[in-house]
C-alpha cells in the first residue's frame, strides 16, 4: 500500500469515528428529551394522583415500604388514625395503628405476599388510634412493584364508625328499651326463665309483680309525650334504687313495668313485697313545672303455684293487673281462684267468636300502604273487624289473643285468607290499579301443620300469586318458627312472595334474624315513628333501621304515620312505604274501591 492510500485510510477512520461520536451526541440528546418528556409525565401523573388521594375526606390512605416503614400517610390517615403526616413518617406499620394480638400476623402476612404472592383479602378490621381506642375500618390492601427489590404496600381504609355505631344502637333496641335502657320483653323472659330455674334448683319461690300506671294516656294527653316520658324515666329510677341485685326489671309496654323477685317464699311476703314496690309512688313526680301524685295496678303472680315458665307468669300477673284494673286506681290484685270470672268471660268470648264466624259479623277492612315518594297506593293491608249484631264493636286487641289460646285462630285464619284472596281477585277481574292485600299470620297459625298447602291452595283456587297476595308476621314468630316453618318461608320467598316483619324494633327484633330469615321488608312500629321528630333516640334507631334495611335489601314500611311533620321525617330518611292515619284509615272493601277506580278523591299526598 503507497504511502497515499495509507493516509487516506487513516483520514476516512478519523472522519468515520468523528461521525459516529457526533451521531452519538446528537442520539443521547434525543434520548434525553424522551426521558424527560417521560420524567416530567411520571411526576404529573404522580401529583395528579396525590391529590387525588388527598382529596377524598373519609378514605385513609398509607404507603408502606418493604419494612413497613410508612412512606405516605394522607389527610384522611390523620383524622382516622390521630398521627400527623410527619408524625408517622418512617413508624413501623404494625409499632403505630396494630394492635398487640394483630402484629405478628399482620407481619407474616405482609412477608407471605412479598415473597410468596399470597394477598392480603380485604376485610373488617378494628385497628389502633394514638389515644389507644379503636376504629373500625374496612381496609383494602394494593401492593406495587412486589417482584421487585424495592415494593411498596397501600392501605385503603374506609371508617366504619358511623355503620358500627347505627348496628350498634339497632343492636340494643332489640334487647332493651330505648327510654329507660331497662330489658325489653325478650330479654327479660329469658332472664326470668334462668331466675325460675335457680328457684327450682333450690326448692325456693319467686314473686313477679306487674306494675301499669293508672290513666298513663291522659298525662300523655294532657302534658305531652315529653313528659310522659320524664315520668317513666323517673319511675324507672326510683325502681332501680329498691331493688336487690337478682331481683329483674322490664318495661313491656309505654306504662307498663314487671318486677321480678327471686328467693322469696310464697305468700308470706306478698304484702311486704307489695308495699315495696307502692312506695316508689308515694312521692310525686315533678310534671310541667307542677307535683303530681301518679298511681299505678299491680298484678301479682307466684313461682310455682302461679306457673312455672317466664311466660306463664307474666300472663297471670297481667291478667292480675287487668283485674286490678277493674277496682280503680292504686289497686292490687293477686292471681287466684278469685280470677275464674274473668276466665269465664273470655271462655264466652271465645264461644261467641266461634258463632261470629258462621255469621255476617266478621269483616276485612283494608288500610293502604302509600308510596312515600309518590304518594300512590301500593298495597293494603287486610285488617280484621268484629262487629257483633247486638252491642259495640269488640277490639281485635281482645278477641285475638283468645283466638290464639284456642283452636280458634286456624279457622279464623281460614276466613281471612280466603276473604282477602276472592276480595283480591275481584279486584284483579275489575282491572283495578292495585299490586298486593298483605294478610298476618300469628304464631299459632304458622305452627299449624298445613298452613302452607292451605295458603297455596286458597291462592290457586283465585288463581293468584306472588303480586297479588303477601303475608306479614311478628317477629316472635320467626324467632320461635322450627324448621318446617323456615323451609315453607324460604319455598314462599324463593317463589317472590313478598314476607314483612310486623312491628318492628318492639321487643323482639334482632339483626341476625334479618341476616338469616327470608324475610323482604320491615314495618317499623308506630312507637318509632309517633316519637321521632321530637326524641333524638327514637329518631337515631328509626334511621339506623332504615339504613339497615337498605342495607340487606329490604322494602322499609313506616307504620303510624298520622301528620306532615312524621311524612317528612320518614321521607328524608328515604323509607319506601307509609301506612298511617295521615293517608287512609282502615276501610271497608267498598270505600276502598271507590278510591282505586277514581270515584272518591283520596288524600291528597305529596302534592304541595
Amino acid at each position: 500500500m503507497s504511502g497515499r492510500e495509507t493516509r487516506f485510510r487513516q483520514w476516512l477512520l478519523r472522519r468515520w469515528q468523528q461521525v459516529r461520536v457526533k451521531w452519538s451526541v446528537v442520539r443521547e440528546t434525543a434520548l434525553s428529551d424522551d426521558v424527560e418528556l417521560v420524567r416530567r409525565q411520571y411526576l404529573e401523573s404522580e401529583q395528579r394522583f396525590r391529590a387525588l388521594l388527598e382529596s377524598l375526606p373519609k378514605v385513609a390512605v398509607q404507603g408502606y415500604d418493604r419494612d413497613r416503614r410508612v412512606i405516605y400517610w394522607n389527610e384522611a390517615s390523620t383524622r382516622l388514625y390521630g398521627y400527623g403526616r410527619e408524625e408517622a413518617q418512617g413508624q413501623l406499620l404494625e409499632e403505630l395503628i396494630i394492635p398487640g394480638p394483630m402484629r405478628d400476623p399482620v407481619i407474616q402476612a405482609h412477608r407471605a405476599w412479598m415473597e410468596k404472592g399470597v394477598e392480603i383479602p380485604a376485610d373488617e378490621l378494628d385497628l389502633q388510634h394514638k389515644s389507644g381506642e379503636m376504629v373500625s375500618v374496612f381496609s383494602h390492601h394494593v401492593m406495587l412493584n412486589e417482584h421487585t427489590d424495592d415494593p411498596l404496600m397501600f392501605c385503603v381504609d374506609v371508617d366504619l364508625s358511623d355503620q358500627k355505631r347505627a348496628h350498634r344502637e339497632l343492636d340494643f333496641a332489640t334487647r332493651f328499651d330505648a327510654l329507660t335502657h331497662l330489658p325489653n320483653r325478650q330479654t327479660f323472659e329469658s332472664q326470668l326463665d334462668e331466675a325460675i330455674a335457680d328457684c327450682r334448683r333450690q326448692d325456693g319461690g319467686l314473686v313477679l309483680v306487674y306494675l301499669d300506671i293508672d290513666r298513663f294516656v291522659e298525662i300523655n294527653d294532657a302534658l305531652g309525650y315529653e313528659q310522659g316520658d320524664r315520668l317513666l324515666v323517673e319511675l324507672t329510677r326510683r325502681l332501680h334504687r329498691t331493688k336487690r341485685g337478682s331481683d329483674l326489671m322490664s318495661r313491656l309496654s309505654s306504662d307498663e313495668f314487671v318486677i321480678a323477685f327471686p328467693g322469696f317464699q310464697r305468700e308470706d311476703v306478698l304484702p311486704q313485697l307489695v308495699r315495696k314496690v307502692q312506695q316508689v309512688l308515694r312521692a310525686p313526680f315533678v310534671m310541667d313545672g307542677s307535683r303530681r301524685l301518679v298511681t299505678a295496678c299491680l298484678g301479682v303472680s307466684i313461682y310455682p303455684d302461679n306457673g312455672d315458665t317466664a311466660r306463664e307468669l307474666i300472663r297471670n300477673a297481667d291478667v292480675a293487673k287487668n283485674r286490678a284494673k277493674l277496682d280503680g286506681r292504686g289497686s292490687v290484685w293477686f292471681f287466684d281462684q278469685k280470677l275464674h270470672d274473668e276466665l269465664l268471660h273470655q271462655h264466652r268470648l271465645v264461644d261467641r267468636l266461634a258463632k261470629a264466624l258462621n255469621s255476617e259479623e266478621l269483616s276485612l277492612n283494608y288500610q293502604p300502604q302509600v308510596s312515600a315518594a309518590s304518594g300512590h297506593i301500593e298495597n293494603l293491608e287486610a285488617l280484621l273487624r268484629w262487629q257483633p249484631e247486638e252491642g259495640p264493636p269488640i277490639s281485635p286487641a281482645e278477641f285475638i289473643p283468645l283466638a290464639e289460646r284456642s283452636e280458634l285462630i286456624h279457622r279464623l285464619g281460614d276466613w281471612i285468607m280466603e276473604t282477602a284472596c276472592r276480595q283480591r281477585a275481584q279486584w284483579r277481574d275489575a282491572g283495578l290499579p292495585l299490586e298486593r292485600i298483605d294478610i298476618n299470620f300469628s304464631g299459632r297459625q304458622m305452627s299449624r301443620p298445613d298452613i302452607f298447602e292451605r295458603f297455596e291452595a286458597c291462592l290457586a283456587r283465585h288463581d293468584l300469586g306472588p303480586r297479588h297476595i303477601g303475608i306479614e308476621l311478628t317477629e316472635n314468630v320467626l324467632i320461635e318458627a322450627d324448621d318446617r316453618i323456615l323451609e315453607g318461608l324460604r319455598r314462599l320467598h324463593h317463589l317472590g312472595f313478598r314476607i314483612a316483619i310486623d312491628d318492628f324494633g318492639t321487643g323482639y327484633s334482632s339483626l341476625s334474624y334479618l341476616k338469616h330469615f327470608p324475610v323482604t321488608a320491615l314495618k317499623i312500629d308506630r312507637a318509632f315513628v309517633r316519637d321521632a321528630p321530637d326524641q333524638p333516640e327514637d329518631r337515631a334507631i328509626m334511621e339506623a333501621a332504615i339504613f339497615i334495611g337498605h342495607r340487606l335489601g329490604l322494602e322499609v314500611v313506616a307504620e303510624g304515620v298520622e301528620n306532615r311533620e312524621q311524612l317528612t321525617l320518614v321521607q328524608e330518611m328515604r323509607c319506601d312505604l307509609v301506612q298511617g292515619f295521615y293517608f287512609f284509615r282502615p276501610m271497608p272493601a267498598e270505600e276502598v274501591e271507590r278510591i282505586l277506580a277514581g270515584l272518591v278523591a283520596g288524600h291528597p299526598g305529596l302534592s304541595g
